[in-house]
């Protein structure tokens, strides 16, 4: 599983954030980000969520096989036990890191990752001590990570946009409904945005804005349980 590690050369150990990627794939942009995580003190691990399919995957590159098809088909193949193995080899690299304080470990997921950091705070309740969904998808419903929240032990951070295709409304209310009726540790927050399919890119990319808006938002609830 190819990964993008950052982090402060010095000061370690830093406490962990697990990155988990969008749907366009492992690439610059998603680099840029960890690297302004990692500039707040944190140990940030970006895997290549793909990595069964291609080892490097861009839908925005323009190679001819980096197409909106076939980011489809390996969003597709992606599953939460898929997801919790991975997870599993993270932790393993970073019991075994100086660099890296494997008792204060967070995620956070974009997109169509918010549902998989959701889900790692329930399957490690132990290690997962906060955990950040940033515009996340089927987050409540039948077969969603919502049906194990009950077990997380860490704070659930939710950020969602007010109008969003992907993520609507009721779905929303319902997760917070829900939340608030099992007792888990968590706060919704909806922000002022948008978000849409895009014709030109086949649905797989939003409006201007989506990921950049919230980008702080993951820092304040992984802070107070990482420092």
């Amino acid at each position: 599983m190819n990964t993008f590690i950052t982090h402060p050369e010095e000061g370690g150990p830093h406490p962990v954030v697990f990155f988990y990627m969008d749907a366009p794939g492992k690439r610059e942009e998603l680099h840029d980000m960890a690297r302004r995580l990692g500039t707040a003190g944190y140990y940030v691990v970006l895997p290549n969520l793909y990595y069964r399919g291609a080892r490097e995957f861009n839908v925005f590159s323009g190679e001819p096989t980096q197409t909106r098809e076939a980011m489809w088909e390996l969003l597709s193949s992606l599953s939460v036990p898929l997801i919790t193995s991975d997870t599993a080899a993270l932790f393993a690299h970073v019991d075994e890191d100086p660099a890296a304080d494997a008792g204060r470990i967070g995620c956070v997921g974009y997109c169509m990752s918010g549902p998989f950091s959701f889900a790692m705070a329930c399957a490690y309740p132990e290690r997962i001590k906060a955990a950040a969904s940033i515009y996340g998808v089927r987050l409540f419903g039948p077969g969603s990570p919502a049906e194990g929240a009950s077990k997380a032990r860490g704070e659930l951070y939710f950020a969602c946009a007010e109008l969003d295709e992907y993520a609507p409304a009721e779905m929303v209310d319902g997760l917070e409904r829900y939340l608030d009726e099992v007792g888990a540790n968590a706060r919704v927050e909806r922000y002022p945005a948008s978000i849409t399919a895009s014709p030109s890119r086949g649905g797989a990319d939003l409006r201007q804005g989506r990921r950049r808006a919230p980008l702080g938002a993951p820092a304040r609830p992984l802070c107070p349980h990482l420092t």
